[in-house]
């Protein structure tokens, strides 16, 4: 399977890209929260999950790990395609939809095109523990997650902030900006205490 292309971006749509990988040209189809996620560089690196059916071999790119991971649990629900997989990914973030699985959301998922009460419920009934394992896995890794909140909240006690309110505030930051540094959360947090 192929895990990840780097290369050069050729193309950039709302639903593909094509990534140049050494003179090859590759067309992923992707997910609105991925086109979001893509920066306007010639070089980028996506996560890649290869679809093969009987006729057709199909690339889906990823901005991040744990998107791959929810679509992938997602197409192994019975009635769910890699076009509606995508089609949640697109209309969620993949922080609200393993949310919207793990707290058993049904009108959430339900309020997607093309996902039925029935359909949703599979989703939840099926996933619902696996989902959980998917928490672990950050927008980039847990660990620098872990480590750019932990130094946030020191600063912001350091600061005179109660522990228990600083990190209410810095949990919000983080699910509104996954990739934002010690810094802009820091300043973030400050603005909302």
């Amino acid at each position: 399977m192929i895990t990840h292309i780097r290369g050069k971006l050729v193309e950039k749509n709302p639903t593909d890209v094509v990534i140049d990988c050494n003179g090859v040209g590759y067309t992923l189809n992707i997910s609105l929260h991925t086109y979001s996620q893509i920066p306007n560089e010639e070089a980028i690196k996506l996560y890649t999950y290869l679809q093969v059916k009987e006729d057709s071999h199909t690339l889906y790119g990823f901005s991040t790990l744990a998107e791959r991971e929810i679509f992938k649990l997602l197409i192994s629900v019975s009635g769910v395609g890699a076009s509606i997989a995508r089609t949640m990914l697109s209309s969620l973030t993949p922080v609200q939809v393993r949310e919207g699985i793990a707290t058993s959301n049904v009108v959430l998922i339900q309020s997607i095109k093309g996902i039925g009460a029935k359909t949703a419920q599979r989703v939840i009934l099926d996933l619902k523990d696996k989902i959980l394992k998917v928490y672990d896995i950050d927008e980039n890794s847990a660990a620098k997650s872990n480590t750019v909140k932990d130094e946030a909240l020191s600063a912001l006690e350091v600061l005179g902030f109660v522990r228990k309110q600083a990190e209410r505030v810095v949990d919000k930051v983080i699910a509104l900006q996954p990739e934002a540094n010690v810094e802009t959360i820091i300043k973030q947090a400050l603005k909302n205490l």
